[in-house]
């Protein structure tokens, strides 16, 4: 007999997957070799299962994956000490940001002096700068506190993100596949991904996007582990009201909070912001249906979706716009409404302070640029590319007598490969079985990548890549969930009598099917992760800047004609 199974809103169990053959003897229809390679396995499992043990891997996982990701993100984390790529942008408005509080212009020639711990090309004249500023003044964190001469504090704040990254993909993977297991997996290969690491050893503003985003994704699922219940109570306090709606949802707040962060340090995540309301609109709808309310997509339409709009749009708005307070001080284009009178707006918006004013002509302005930004780079790569790796983004390359070096967004391949490959299997599930974990997962993915394929004659890089990353990682995760299958108790009894006599004398004990395919599926899962250790060793020197031969390193482009177009 089966036990029943209860499951939360997302349609997932709301215990971990602990259900598990307790059977120990091979089935006949087994080979003696396989037969004894399950025995083993079910043997294995079983005592994973234990309490005590189960307690110490909660435990010891998370801290064993954290302690990887700091360390492989961490090492080294001074070279190169040049500003690689963007740096040369970002670190310097990090430093200006706690210098000024606002981007100051730097004079000609600052790169060289700012590499050699001189910070004096910094003017107090306001820079035009395109992207808001809260990423800056997280990267300028730590040079505000120990200075900018060393290159490690230049990184320190994108490397400790890129950490919280690893971590929050396990937390929000245990949450969404209520599986420490596939959670390790998912938090593991984060770790040991190249382009996860090189974003988290370059001061860039897209690790500190990916941080953001990804919290936010979770804070939305701990809102949604409450909301059927939530949904039935309110229908029973008021059967007879459609329009009812339910604002006590701090979840959402949070969520809303750290979106507005997201938007605060890119406008990108403002795609995320959009579609993560959408699917909680959607959610909510289904929950009011399933619950029995009265038009319920009608009722979630005029009232709920209005509610949630304002607890998560709401708090976004403040965070976004509180990001600029050093800007109106100073900021480049902060005094526009004072100084231009005809410039002010009239009629029923001459309330609105002229601060706030000059900061929307500002976004008019930078969204021109990002709208024209159209400058031919030798790796940008156009969004289609970037499932098939077109054009990895190499950040910097130095070449002499000694050798050659070279950084480069790549990831790992079998890594990207297979989260590409994940994806279908999780779009053609979801098409059979509407699982909302999977859709969730290709909510975020498009999120990340549709707003980019849209504009394909802009300026685009594959390292902005990384903020789906996460949700491709752990769709892997979940599309071998699937290929292992569940853990299931299974005896022989299939009627009542059968079921009182299996209680009072169980059956003898044997291996189920499951058994069988589950050992298969982890053998898959175990030749994965060893494989994408070994190339993540192969590609270690591309990702960490290390010198080798020219030949060596030309063994490591990829694609094999990169970085030739």
């Amino acid at each position: 007999m089966t036990l029943p199974r209860t499951a939360d809103a997302d349609g997932v169990d709301d215990r971990d997957d602990v259900e598990v053959a307790v059977e120990s003897a091979p089935s006949r229809r087994s080979g003696r070799v396989g037969g004894r390679l399950t025995a083993a396995y079910a043997s294995v499992e079983q005592r994973l299962l234990e309490p005590r043990i189960r307690r110490r891997i909660e435990i010891g996982a998370p801290v064993a994956i954290l302690a990887l990701a700091a360390l492989v993100r961490l090492t080294n984390l001074g070279h190169p000490g040049v500003l690689v790529f963007d740096e040369t942008y970002y670190v310097k408005e990090g430093w200006s940001t706690w210098q000024l509080g606002y981007e100051g212009e730097w004079v000609e020639g600052s790169d060289e002096r700012f590499e050699a711990g001189d910070p004096g090309g910094l003017t107090d004249e306001p820079d035009y700068v395109v992207h808001p500023p809260l990423g800056k003044w997280i990267i300028g964190m730590a040079m505000a506190v120990f200075g900018m001469a060393d290159p490690f504090w230049w990184r320190l704040p994108s490397a400790l993100a890129g950490i919280a990254v690893v971590g929050l993909t396990y937390a929000v993977a245990r949450g969404l596949l209520r599986s420490v297991a596939f959670a390790s997996l998912a938090g593991f290969l984060m770790a040991i991904d190249g382009l996860a690491i090189v974003m988290s050893r370059t001061a860039l503003l897209d690790g500190v996007l990916a941080m953001f985003v990804l919290a936010g994704a979770g804070a939305l699922l701990i809102d949604r582990r409450g909301s059927p219940a939530r949904t039935v109570r309110a229908l029973a306090d008021r059967p007879q009201r459609i329009l009812a709606a339910m604002w006590n949802r701090p979840w959402i707040i949070v969520a809303g909070v750290l979106l507005g962060a997201a938007c605060a340090t890119k406008w990108s995540g403002a795609a995320f912001l959009a579609a993560f309301g959408l699917w909680t609109v959607l959610m909510d709808a289904l929950d009011r249906r399933r619950a029995g309310y009265r038009s319920p997509w009608l009722g979630t339409l005029l009232s709920q979706a209005p509610a949630s709009f304002v607890l998560l749009c709401g708090p976004a708005l403040v965070a976004y716009v509180a990001s600029y307070a050093g800007w109106f001080d100073g900021g480049w284009g902060s005094q526009l409404m004072l100084e231009r009178a005809d410039l002010r707006w009239g009629g029923l918006l001459a309330w609105v302070p002229l601060g706030l004013q000059s900061l929307w002509q500002y976004h008019v302005q930078q969204f021109g640029f990002h709208v024209g930004l159209t400058n031919d780079h030798s790796y940008q790569s156009p969004a289609f590319e970037w499932f098939y790796l077109g054009r990895p983004t190499g950040f910097e390359m130095v070449s002499g007598a000694e050798g050659t070096w070279w950084v480069t967004a790549l990831p790992n391949l079998l890594v990207w490969y297979a989260s590409v490959v994940a994806l279908g299997v999780l779009l053609f599930h979801f098409g059979r079985s509407l699982d909302r974990r999977a859709g969730f997962l290709l909510v975020a993915v498009a999120a990340g990548y549709l707003p980019w394929l849209l504009v394909p004659e802009r300026t685009i890089f594959f390292f902005y890549a990384i903020v789906m990353l996460p949700f491709m990682v752990i769709g892997l995760a979940h599309a071998l969930q699937l290929l292992v299958g569940p853990r299931r108790v299974a005896t022989d009894a299939s009627t009542p009598l059968e079921t009182d006599v299996a209680a009072a004398v169980p059956p003898p004990a044997r291996i189920d099917d499951g058994a069988e395919r589950r050992a298969a599926g982890w053998a898959v899962v175990a030749v994965i992760v060893v494989v994408a250790i070994a190339v993540s060793l192969w590609f270690m020197p591309v990702w960490y800047g290390i010198q080798m031969e020219s030949d060596l390193i030309r063994l490591r482009y990829w694609p094999p004609m990169w970085p030739g177009r």
